[in-house]
């Protein structure tokens, strides 16, 4: 019998770092988290100093009483969940239910940032103890998300509609997004003019040089009777060679990855969502079979901010280099970069675990995507410790004096690679293109100072300027991580719910704010600006670091944020507007009873109803076309590609039987597709639950309704899992209620048992008898006053109203 228990989070890692350890460790996964606050209620008891009520997770109470009966007998349990706040959750969390007087094996904590075995076994020789601070840390996010999300989330369903949300970092975010938008719209763009002069020299090519000065004075442009004028000006001058000037410029690699450069790299390059890019890379990191091999880890843990190398794996690399490249691509000494000052420095950088597995080596074992990520991963950290790449960069100016009198200067700038250094590896991709571009990009002549230069022609342009560009995801998280708002390794979390709330869209690969991701915002910056303010969610970000090192207690940093917040709240519930009953008036008059028509609010948004309602019930959609309504303006990329979210490809315009469509262009391997204005059909997850028929996995499906879980064997197993609402059948007792949908997708609820039992019912059963005539239950109707509580009973009109229920952040 082992000695040893070890738990980790998932199976995959569990295989990986069995496999090292030997037969005195049996090692066992958690699944992730085993405890959390319960959905059912706020779970925290602010007058008890925040104290979190923690429940088993529903579904892990079996896999806890799996892990005690395996901690029974053996000498120390070793929890080794992943490197951060997260993990050491877990770690603490396991701890409190395995810790019984039945159970005396001793519990330690060990920690790694990648699974090798060189690494598995030093963290064995030092085990831990849980770290409390960290754990505190989280605690105290997680507090602090609950009570701004359960606190606030029902203001949104009282006011603009149910199932909103609000979250601490996931608002600010949109904040971001909207604020852009308003920017954008408010742009008004203003025309300039540029003057090129084609040169001819001695030597080819032509020189092409832009007018910068008159009389030394930086020059603009306004419009083009000023650029008629300067062309009048110089259009006989003598073009005279003023200075010509040589300089050695040196461009250094990019640092190694962090989890935030990782995901902005991996969205310019691979077209990868952030969520996407993370899923690969836990799964890079956690390990992945390499035929005799086994279960490998192939890069180190990718949730951190610290750009340190270990000294191992710098010898590793420098060596590998001097054997490829030559000892003129390897530096003297280790490149070493900078962290950002509050970087956790006991992680490293997200690197491969060796860099002797090459991308080409590892190309059978690894599908397509896990392949694009890792050889990215890779040439980064190659690069990274590669010598800088040279280039000669010329600057020359020439001076032409015009008929006022005046001297108008033009300048030509241009470089030329001299040694490509790490170049000759990887270069790290841009957001937008630079002055160094440009600059490669020109060709210059061989000139000497005080030398005439034929003109050829003057070429004189007309722009605009742009409005600043919509969030990318890439250029979103980079703009968070910049102002300290959440962490890496929450952005994708952050991202994906803005999405599924439909408070943004994606367009051209874009974030563009909805109508409703405008009201909410609005919304709540009316009643929390200050909770909502980017520098006031960075300085909590930095408080939640202090509470990690042991600086702060998370009490008092709660107790503090609550005495604010709570003012807030009483305001809010006092003063918010309330979307749902207000009307804008507009000039348009109802063509049925000609009283005036103003704009309201629905659950699809806003539109154009009569005021005469309810004896008129005349609405209209509202357009962008009615005068003195602000629906935004479409500044969306028509011509913009489209990339499948899954893969990263192309996506191309495909027709089917009900019209024109976009599909990947890797199909038959990726089968994504999207309605044209639509989402994307999104790709089957797996899950780790069995099917009970044929036992292959489960995964999560996205149909025409929505979301349902079915067996990934199908169409050999039809197996599709009932989705229960937790209310026993009034009928038969003995099956519980599911949801269901009709053959034209309407909701409506019956037995599990059936045909056993025929219970049905259109509106969801409530487990609550009617006091008025005694019927076993009620049902959940939702009515113009709000949502109330009814009796199914036609003979008895009862009912009562609903309380807007919580939903979590």
């Amino acid at each position: 019998m082992a000695k040893n228990l070890v738990i980790v989070e998932s199976p995959a890692k569990a295989k990986t770092i069995g496999k090292y350890l030997g037969k005195q460790f049996v090692v066992k996964a958690s699944l992730g988290h085993v405890k959390d606050l319960p959905k059912k209620d706020l779970a925290v008891d602010v007058t008890r100093g925040f104290e979190p009520k923690y429940e088993v997770i529903e579904g892990k109470k079996k896999l806890i009483q799996e892990l005690r009966t395996a901690a029974k007998g053996v000498e120390a349990v070793y929890l080794a969940a992943d490197p951060d706040r997260e993990g050491e959750a877990i770690c603490y969390h396991l701890q409190e239910e395995l810790q019984d007087k039945k159970n005396n094996a001793r519990v330690f904590r060990v920690m790694f940032n990648e699974i090798t075995k060189n690494a598995i076994q030093k963290a064995f020789e030092k085990p831990l103890e849980v770290n409390v601070h960290l754990v505190e840390a989280q605690q105290a996010r997680r507090v602090l998300d609950r009570l701004v999300g359960y606190k606030i989330s029902p203001l949104l369903w009282d006011k603009v509609r149910r199932g909103l949300s609000a979250g601490r970092v996931q608002t600010v975010a949109l904040r971001l997004i909207v604020d852009r938008e308003r920017e954008i719209r408010a742009f008004q763009k203003r025309e300039y003019w540029t003057i090129d002069a084609n040169l001819n020299a001695k030597k080819p090519p032509v020189l092409s040089a832009r007018l910068q000065k008159r009389n030394d004075e930086p020059l603009e442009i306004a419009d083009e009777a000023a650029a008629k004028n300067i062309l009048e000006q110089v259009e006989g001058a003598a073009f005279l060679v003023q200075s010509v000037t040589h300089r050695e410029k040196r461009r250094n690699p990019a640092p190694p990855f962090i989890t935030s450069t990782l995901q902005q790299e991996s969205a310019r390059k691979l077209r990868f969502s952030v969520k996407r890019t993370m899923m690969l890379a836990q799964r890079l990191y956690e390990g992945v079979e390499l035929g005799e091999e086994g279960s490998v880890g192939l890069i180190t843990y990718m949730r951190t901010d610290s750009t340190r190398v270990s000294n191992d794996a710098l010898d590793e690399v420098r060596g590998w280099l001097n054997e490829r490249y030559g000892k003129e691509y390897v530096p003297e000494q280790p490149n070493i970069y900078r962290s950002k000052k509050d970087a956790q420095d006991a992680h490293e950088a997200v690197r491969p675990t060796s860099v002797l597995r090459t991308p080409e080596s590892l190309a059978k074992h690894l599908a397509e995507d896990e392949m694009k990520l890792y050889r990215l991963v890779w040439m980064r950290f190659i690069a990274s410790q590669m010598s800088p790449a040279i280039f000669d960069q010329t600057t020359i100016d020439v001076n032409a004096p015009g008929q006022d009198g005046a001297s108008y200067l033009f300048r030509a700038t241009g470089s030329v690679q001299k040694f490509d250094g790490f170049l000759k590896v990887y270069e790290e991709g841009k957001d937008q293109k630079d002055e160094e571009d440009e600059e490669l990009k020109h060709k210059l002549p061989a000139v000497v100072e005080g030398e005439t230069l034929k003109l050829k022609s003057l070429e004189p342009e007309q722009h605009f300027t742009e409005p600043p560009p919509r969030y990318t995801e890439a250029t979103l998280v980079k703009e968070l991580e910049a102002d300290g708002v959440g962490r890496p390794s929450t952005y994708a979390s952050i991202l994906s719910t803005i999405q599924e709330r439909e408070y943004v869209k994606k367009e051209g690969g874009k974030f563009v704010p909805t109508e409703l991701g405008m009201v909410v915002t609005d919304l709540l910056l009316e009643s929390f600006n200050d909770l909502f303010d980017v520098n006031y969610t960075a300085r909590m970000e930095h408080e939640l670091d202090e509470i990690e090192d042991g600086k702060v207690d998370w009490r008092q940093s709660m107790a503090e944020f609550y005495e604010r917040f709570e003012k807030d709240l009483e305001n809010a519930e006092r003063n918010m507007t309330d979307i749902k009953r207000m009307e804008r008036p507009t000039d348009l008059v109802c063509d049925k009873c000609g009283k005036p028509m103003v704009i309201k609010w629905g659950r699809h948004g806003s539109f154009i109803a009569c005021t005469g309602y309810p004896d008129c019930t005349n609405t209209r959609e509202l357009t962008v076309d009615l005068p003195d309504v602000d629906k935004g303006v479409d500044f969306g990329e028509q011509d913009a590609q489209e990339y499948c979210e899954n893969c990263g490809r192309p996506m191309v315009l495909k027709k089917g039987r009900f019209g024109q469509f976009y599909a990947c262009s890797g199909y038959p391997d990726c089968k994504t597709t999207k309605q044209i204005g639509g989402e994307q059909k999104k790709q089957d997850v797996p899950l780790e639950e069995k099917c009970p028929q044929c036992g292959s996995n489960l995964v999560l499906k996205s149909g025409r309704f929505g979301e349902f879980t079915a067996c990934s064997n199908y169409p050999t197993c039809k197996f599709v899992k009932q989705k229960t609402i937790g209310v026993a059948c009034p009928n038969c007792s003995e099956g519980e209620i599911v949801e269901r949908r009709s053959k034209r997708g309407k909701t409506f609820y019956g037995c599990n048992r059936y045909p056993e039992c025929d219970f049905v019912a259109w509106g969801k059963p409530i487990p609550e008898k009617c006091p008025e005539c005694g019927s076993a239950y009620m049902i959940e109707k939702y009515l113009k006053a709000g949502p109330v509580a009814q009796c199914p009973n036609a003979e008895c009109k009862y009912k009562r109203p609903l309380e807007a229920e919580k939903s979590s952040a």
